[in-house]
């Protein structure tokens, strides 16, 4: 009997221990939350175990109404995965950065691709980006020497303001060559050295922001008179043209009002003239230099600041030559190898002249003072490498605001005041203002 109850012992002991090591796989999470000590005690194991099984009434163990969401083993990992991420927050943290610094940057590599996916592949595009947080963009497209088989127009981004598409030999440009997507916001264009030998009415018509051009080095002899149309020029370049005759009306059909500076230097021109047909002309700087004018054209009906006409083949200037440049505050007449004489008032009526440069005139050996007369405003007169070797005493007469004269090889005058004597009956020093020279032998 007593062996009996030892072996029934053992039995329920060996049910109990296997029911045990069963029930730790159906345990839930919050069981071993819980009672962890008591499912370790329970099952004997380094591992955490599983709660007792529910007992019905009859005292034998059934099976967990938790056993139809599943196995043990899943939520056991899940629970392990947990603690994990709990014990290193920092790294998740990391990841994290990690994560949102490289979708920053695809989105950044996006953007600039995106900017610049219509430029040709033998050009150059830059994004300029300005405004708040680079919300603005620009670009600037180099395209020069793509070569004359490159067929026009050439693609470019949308947003391009500056193309340069010199060097290309393009020869005659039509109205389709710059009528591409991209071209409507270009503010500066350059089209030097391409042979151009006609430029079409309507070539650069739908270039409604174009301020600055380049037409340099080419082989233009003429424009329409509508080529500018409604254009806001405020530059252009004409220089090492063939041009023999220039007409400045030529600018009178641009828009929005503002000054436009013209070079027309480097050409074969014998005249330029205005007719302006009751048009204003907006003008305020061209040069002239290098070509073969004879005499000073007539330029009346313009608002310069600014004319050049070094180099020309003018012989004699004659009186009243500028009398209708009242704006102009530089005027440059160096280097005129032929230039022998001024006659007297030649620069009358230019009450806003500050510079007057006649250096290298090696044919003018003299200036009576009325040559300067009218020039109330001069500050500059510049006559280095002329034959100028003297002038006369009372030019400083009809120059009053004159600071600085320059002549000969090395000779600088300048005006400067003379130290007085105390008035006794006005109560101050009075002071004589005089030209002094750094040489002796100048007479005035």
């Amino acid at each position: 009997m007593v062996e009996f109850r030892k072996k029934k012992k053992k039995k329920a002991l060996r049910e109990r221990a296997g029911s045990t090591s069963r029930g730790w796989e159906h345990a839930s999470v919050a069981q071993l939350c819980q009672q962890p000590d008591s499912l370790f005690r329970r099952s004997g194991h380094t591992e955490p175990g599983p709660a007792e099984p529910e007992r019905g009434a009859d005292g034998r163990a059934h099976a967990s109404r938790r056993d139809a969401a599943g196995g043990w083993g899943s939520k056991w990992e899940r629970w392990k995965e947990f603690g994990r991420r709990a014990e290193r927050p920092d790294e998740s943290r990391q990841k994290m950065m990690a994560l949102l610094v490289w979708l920053g940057l695809s989105l950044l590599v996006a953007v600039r691709s995106n900017a610049v996916k219509n430029c040709h592949p033998g050009c150059h595009c830059e994004v300029e980006s300005f405004g708040l947080f680079d919300s603005f963009s620009l670009t600037r497209v180099d395209c020069r020497g793509l070569g004359p088989t490159t067929s026009m127009p050439v693609p470019i981004p949308l947003d391009t303001s500056h193309l340069d598409l010199s060097s290309n030999a393009m020869g005659p440009l039509s109205d389709s060559m710059l009528a591409g997507p991209g071209y409507t916001t270009l503010v500066s264009l350059d089209l030097s050295s391409n042979r151009i030998t006609k430029l079409s009415p309507n070539a650069l018509s739908k270039l409604r922001y174009l301020e600055s051009l380049d037409l340099s080095h080419n082989n233009l002899e003429s424009l329409s008179p509508s080529c500018f149309s409604g254009l806001p020029l405020a530059e252009v370049d004409l220089s090492h043209n063939g041009f023999r005759e220039f007409d400045m009306d030529v600018f009178a059909t641009k828009v929005n009002g503002e000054p436009v500076t013209v070079d027309l230097s480097h050409n074969g021109l014998v005249s330029v003239s205005t007719t302006l047909h009751g048009k204003a002309l907006h003008i305020q700087s061209v040069n002239l230099s290098a070509n073969h004018l004879r005499s000073v054209p007539s330029l009346a009906g313009l608002s310069l600041r600014y004319l050049n006409l070094d180099g020309n083949p003018i012989p004699r200037i004659r009186e009243g030559a500028f009398s209708q440049l009242k704006d102009l505050a530089y005027l440059s007449l160096s280097g005129l190898q032929e230039l022998q004489e001024i006659e007297p008032n030649s620069f009358k009526g230019l009450q806003s002249l500050q510079v007057l440069d006649l250096s290298n005139n090696s044919n003018l050996k003299s200036l009576s003072s009325l040559v300067f007369s009218g020039l109330d405003s001069l500050q500059e007169l510049n006559l280095s490498g002329s034959g100028v070797a003297s002038l006369p005493t009372t030019m400083l007469i009809h120059l009053p605001k004159v600071k600085s004269i320059t002549l000969g090889e090395n000779i600088h005058c300048w005006r400067t005041q003379k130290q007085g004597q105390f008035h006794r009956q006005i109560g101050q020093v009075q002071h004589d203002e005089v030209l002094n020279c750094n040489t002796e032998g100048i007479v005035f």
